[in-house]
């Protein structure tokens, strides 16, 4: 039987940089992980955007996790001699006066000054953009190749034995106060489980208020649309170069179908079309889906009965800025350096946790 200190569930961006922050840190990992093409992360085009909505609000926590996920990315690219990140400008188009006058009147707060670049309610556009209302460059965020990240990570795992693409199984995984085995051949101090969306069925955490969101993306071909930035107008149009561009994101409750719809593609063709004049052809869609949750925050932390079991999910649809710093901070506070930020933590759904004990007529 093989000893590691961690046994990590799921190797999305939350597990993989999980993974990293604690084999940096020396600890023995361990990964498994069964390789989806279509999950979340690998179908995300990876955008990190400080301003998030209609109402150009500032990200939670921006001005601490956005440089956290540039360092992260900067090493991973050292690290690996391959480029993942792409520091391009941001630029918000207005649809209408009334959002100019919201951006100037937020772009005069404090938290603002960090990030946004100029407001050009009248400046030229760029090369094949509609701006009847101009915008807003927004400096600092750019975009993530996740999906090369997570192959790169995953090969080296492979190599070096720290990660199994393999099925994790529940049913083999017991737990006890000194630690945790998996199917007779692993023994771990802890377990974290990093499964997205998938944690609807983990018999630990299945309490927690996590919902399935399904979001679908396109791939254009946009001869002559400048990729000099990233556009964001209903849509995110993420220049991936050669005149092609990711074009995104649908949002989906349940019930919805299981893979790509005419109804998305059809929906984003309009979005993107809104936004430049020029002709496009679509090359690609992928659909995945998010582990969205209720208070839309993150759900890091140790279940209530079971010190040794612990979660790191609920990244929605901006894990590639979250991921890294609360990978940290979630290391941090396994080893007890730290205590969790209480918006993250899962003891904020105690109470749900409870009612599910009830509800079962059990206890752990």
């Amino acid at each position: 039987m093989i000893t590691y200190d961690y046994l990590i569930v799921g190797h999305g961006i939350a597990g993989a940089t999980l993974a990293y922050e604690l084999r940096r840190r020396g600890r023995r990992v361990l990964v498994l992980d069964t390789p989806n093409p279509h999950s979340a992360s690998n179908v995300a085009a990876g955008l990190m955007n400080p301003v998030a909505g209609k109402r150009f609000a500032l990200a939670w926590r921006a001005a601490e996790l956005l440089p956290a996920a540039l360092a992260f990315y900067r090493e991973l690219e050292a690290h690996f001699g391959q480029r993942f990140l792409f520091e391009t400008p941001i630029l918000k188009l207005f649809s209408s006066v009334a959002e100019q006058n919201t951006m100037l009147a937020r772009s005069a707060d404090h938290p603002w000054q960090n990030f946004v670049e100029e407001i050009a309610p009248a400046a030229a556009p760029p090369p094949g953009v509609r701006q009847e209302f101009g915008g807003v460059w927004v400096r600092g965020g750019g975009h993530v190749a996740v999906k090369e990240v997570l192959a790169a990570l995953a090969a080296e795992g492979r190599q070096n034995g720290w990660l199994r693409h393999e099925t994790f199984e529940a049913r083999h995984l017991v737990v006890s106060p000194a630690g945790v085995t998996y199917a007779g051949d692993v023994r771990a101090s802890r377990v974290v489980f990093c499964e997205g969306s998938a944690a609807i069925h983990n018999p630990y955490f299945s309490w927690l208020p996590i919902t399935p969101n399904q979001g679908e993306v396109l791939e254009v071909q946009c001869e002559g649309l400048s990729e000099a930035q990233v556009l964001n107008r209903g849509a995110y149009v993420v220049p991936v170069g050669a005149g092609r561009f990711r074009v995104g994101a649908t949002y989906r409750w349940p019930p919805f179908a299981a893979g790509i719809t005419n109804e998305a593609r059809l929906e984003l063709s309009q979005r993107l079309a809104a936004i430049t004049e020029l002709p496009f052809r679509v090359s690609g869609q992928w659909a995945g889906v998010r582990p969205a949750v209720r208070d839309r925050k993150p759900l890091l932390g140790t279940h209530p009965a079971l010190p040794v079991v612990s979660i790191c999910n609920g990244f929605g649809s901006k894990g590639v800025m979250l991921a890294p710093r609360l990978a940290a901070h979630l290391a941090d506070a396994l080893e007890g350096t730290a205590e969790l930020w209480p918006e993250v933590n899962i003891l904020r759904y105690h109470a749900l946790y409870e009612a599910s004990l009830a509800l079962a007529g059990r206890s752990f």
